[in-house]
Parts: structure tokens; C-alpha cells; sequence
């Protein structure tokens, strides 16, 4: 019965009369003109909702999630769904149910400890599968991370800083004419840093260079990149209308204004993975290059005569929320940052029954129970370096933080593990139905609290 009527009201054939409105097929009067029939197909999408308005609860407080199915905005009756309940991101059994009149609700239990409980619902709909999901939170004010931190966090990351100190910048610049605006002009940059295996080599960093034409004195920004291999052109020169400089980088060691199908072929073979290259040795990890190469970045900008001499912000989400907290917990001289849903937080949750950051590496196989890396104690060693937990900690400067509780790529437990470490003055911008990456609306006012902070004017002068 319920797909005749969802049939017959949002996939059915109708007529358009001359007003261009719809009508149902069996109220829709026969124009004398040839009319013309069409199909019209229903936007469905699957609503959850917790039963607190701030998806906030108490620990040992129950949370219940309602379920509606909503074609053109209007609730469906009988659909068939299949839900799961559990932490975000562990497995959990899955149930099947009937979606009643005024939505189906779930009886999502309850948590003992700090942390978040996550509702995922599917139901195949007119032979379309459809997903929906949200996520209760329990006091993740409270959450602390798992990972430890090694005795000598500080003296290793003090040598690396040393040994990238010794190279010389030998930094060079190819003015992008195509991409440069009235007021901005733009450059394809690169300098030398550490490389990928301790101090054996050396490599460059390169990078997207926006500076504003007008002569002046102005603060500095280092965006950093999420996760990937692809150009940083066009270029995004919006900071820097404003009166900024911006540098935008890439991590990969080689140029960022190729064309796309060279990064595609590296995507898919030398740098498939890369963020597990070495990791049993934490001196050659892919990663060690990674961190002190951002800070040779700002090296860079505060090497740039236009610079204020003051103002060094850093900025990124994922993989660059990672690397906003990395960087400005190892280089004094950032004075803000700003991270969004930020990756490698707390990565060894999984082994203590709960979610860990991306990349995921010690996520045990649900069916098999076997956790390859996590066997590895010289793996779990080297995360103790690198992950985000023990670098946000020695965060001294104000920054703006945002995700969202429905992010399944950076878990909220693996991210609030991170922030709560930090005591520096801090802001988090929530938008709790957010996955991975951010809305809109999320970024814009993390754009405007470092605009704020930087005091750059609305519009360029």
C-alpha cells in the first residue's frame, strides 16, 4: 500500500497544465492543447533526529533518535529502513523496522562514559538506496585522549628543527601571470627542506605564493592541505584581496601546477598509502618530513620583505586541521590558527574500544578481530610522534576550531580528544549535523574569526 501511494504521489506521471503546476493523475483535467507528460521523481532523503535540540546529553542519560523519510518534504508512511546504534565509527547490530506515522523512534541507550553514540539509518525507497544518520554526544568536554606521549616528544622534534635549520632556503618563485588579479599578484614557489628519511636528503616544498601588489606591511597566512594528491591552481586569492599574505602548500614534494592527470597517476601508484610510508621508524616516517617542512614554510613568509613582522596565522582542514595544530605548536613565531575537523587525533583509540582519528591505521577488521599495524610495536611508537593529541597540548596562541558530530572520517571523539588538551584561548564553531568536510556556513565563520583576528578589512582597499 505504501508504495502504490508513494507512487502515485511523488513517481507518477503527470500532466502540466498551462500554468506549468503539477497535478496528480487522478485529479489532472485533459487540456484540449496536446499536453505533455513527464515524470516526476521525488527528492527522498532520510531525517534523524536526536531527542535533545543541542545532540548533547549526560553521561548514564538515554538518548532516542526519531527517523522520518521525507519525499518532497513530505513524510513517507511504511517505508521499510534498517538502523544500526552504536560509538561512531564500531561496529554494531543492525535492526529492521517499519517508519510509522510521526516518525519511527529508536531507543539509542545510553553511554558510561564521555563520548558519542551514532544512529545510521538506510532504506531503499522507489529502488534507490538512501542513508541518514546523527550523533548524540555525552560530555565530549570530557574526553581524553589514549595515545601516550613519549618521554622524548620534545628533544626529537627540537633535533628535527635543528637539522632543517642547516639547509639553506634557497627559496625561488615563477610569477603566474594567468592567475594574478588587479590588486594580487600570484606565484608558483619552492624551497628546500628536510627529507623523508631523516636528514639523508634533501627535498623541496612548493607551493601557491598571493601577495597584494599595493606596496605595505602585511600579516601572513599558511594554509595547509586535507589529504590528497591533486594542483593548488586556480587559486583562491580571496585572503589575500583583503590584504593578506597567503602561501599555499602542498606536502608532496613536488611541483603544484602540474597537470591533473600527473597527480592522478601519483594518487593511484607512488603515493597510494603515503601516509603509512615508514611508519615502523619514526625517524623516516612520511610525516617527519611533512611537519618541519611547514615550518620551513613559514620560514619562508617571515622571510618576505612585504611581511608585518607580527602576524603569522595558520589555517586547514583534515589532513590540514592535522597540520594547523602540528605546526603551530612547533613554530613559536604563529600567533593563530584555525583548524577544521582536524585528522590523526588520538589514532590509537581503537585499541581502548573506541573511535581513532583518520587514518585509520590501527581500525581492526570487524570481521576477523585482526589489526595488522596495531601488531607492529615500533608503528604504535612512531603515532606517539606524530599524532595531533601530544602536539595540541603545547599550543600557546588563540585559534578557532570547528567539525561537526556527524563526521565519519574524522570522528568527534578522536577530535574533541585533541581539544581538550589545548589551554590555550580557544573557539569551537559547531555545526552538529556536519560530516566530513565542513558547511558552508562553518567555514565561513572560521574565514571571519582569522579575518577578525588579523584585522583585515572587508574588502580590499
Amino acid at each position: 500500500m505504501l508504495i502504490k501511494k508513494m507512487l502515485t504521489r511523488f513517481v507518477a506521471f503527470c500532466v502540466i497544465g498551462s500554468a506549468g503546476a503539477f497535478a496528480a493523475p487522478e485529479t489532472a483535467e485533459i487540456s484540449p492543447v496536446p499536453a505533455v507528460a513527464q515524470k516526476r521523481v521525488a527528492a527522498v532523503q532520510i531525517v534523524v533526529s536526536p531527542d535533545h535540540r543541542d545532540w548533547s546529553y549526560k553521561v548514564g542519560e538515554k538518548a532516542k533518535f526519531t527517523v522520518t523519510v521525507m519525499a518532497d518534504s513530505e513524510p513517507l508512511e511504511g517505508v521499510a529502513v534498517s538502523y544500526r546504534v552504536g560509538p561512531d565509527m564500531l561496529p554494531a547490530d543492525e535492526v529492521t523496522a517499519s517508519v510509522p506515522a510521526g516518525g519511527l523512534v529508536i531507543d539509542g541507550g545510553t553511554m558510561k562514559e564521555p563520548g558519542f553514540l551514532r544512529c545510521v539509518v538506510t532504506a531503499n525507497v522507489g529502488g534507490k538506496n538512501y542513508r541518514g544518520l546523527a550523533t548524540a554526544g555525552f560530555e565530549p568536554e570530557k574526553i581524553q585522549p589514549t595515545q601516550v606521549e613519549p618521554g622524548d616528544f620534545d628533544a626529537f622534534w627540537d633535533a628535527g628543527k635543528a637539522e632543517l635549520a642547516k639547509i639553506p632556503m634557497d627559496a625561488k618563485r615563477t610569477l603566474l601571470p594567468e592567475y594574478c588579479t588587479p590588486s594580487v599578484n600570484v606565484y608558483h614557489v619552492s624551497f628546500r627542506t628536510v627529507g623523508s628519511a631523516g636528514g639523508q636528503y634533501v627535498s623541496r616544498f612548493y607551493g601557491i605564493l598571493c601577495e597584494p601588489v599595493a606596496p605595505g606591511k602585511y600579516p601572513a597566512i599558511l594554509r595547509v592541505p586535507g589529504a590528497g594528491v591533486r594542483p593548488y591552481v586556480p587559486v583562491d586569492t580571496r585572503m589575500a584581496e583583503r590584504g593578506a599574505i597567503t602561501l599555499n602548500v602542498g606536502i608532496h614534494g613536488i611541483p603544484v601546477n602540474l597537470p591533473p592527470e600527473l597527480y592522478d597517476q601519483m594518487r593511484s601508484s607512488t603515493l597510494n598509502g603515503y601516509h603509512l610510508y615508514n611508519l615502523d621508524n619514526k625517524d623516516a616516517y612520511y610525516y617527519r618530513r611533512v611537519y618541519l617542512s611547514c615550518v620551513r614554510a613559514n620560514d619562508f613568509l617571515t622571510s618576505l620583505p612585504n611581511w608585518n613582522g607580527k602576524d603569522l596565522a595558520v589555517m586547514g582542514g583534515s589532513q590540514g586541521g592535522q597540520l594547523t595544530i602540528v605546526t603551530t605548536a612547533l613554530d613559536a613565531r604563529v600567533t593563530a590558527c584555525a583548524a577544521q575537523f582536524p585528522a590523526y587525533c588520538d589514532v590509537t583509540g581503537y585499541l581502548h574500544g573506541r573511535a581513532g582519528g583518520w587514518p585509520h591505521m590501527f581500525r581492526p577488521d570487524w570481521k576477523t578481530g585482526r589489526n595488522f599495524h596495531a601488531e607492529n610495536p615500533q608503528k604504535l611508537e612512531t603515532t606517539s610522534y606524530y599524532d595531533a593529541v601530544n602536539f595540541a597540548k603545547r599550543i600557546k596562541v588563540p585559534g578557532v576550531y570547528s567539525w561537526g558530530y556527524n563526521d565519519e572520517t574524522c570522528p568527534p571523539t578522536s577530535m574533541f580528544a585533541a581539544y581538550n588538551q589545548i589551554k590555550a584561548p580557544k573557539t569551537l564553531v559547531l555545526s552538529l549535523i556536519a560530516g566530513h568536510p565542513a558547511v558552508p556556513e562553518a567555514s565561513e565563520a572560521v574565514n571571519a574569526w582569522i579575518a577578525d583576528f588579523l584585522k583585515l578589512p572587508v574588502k580590499a582597499e
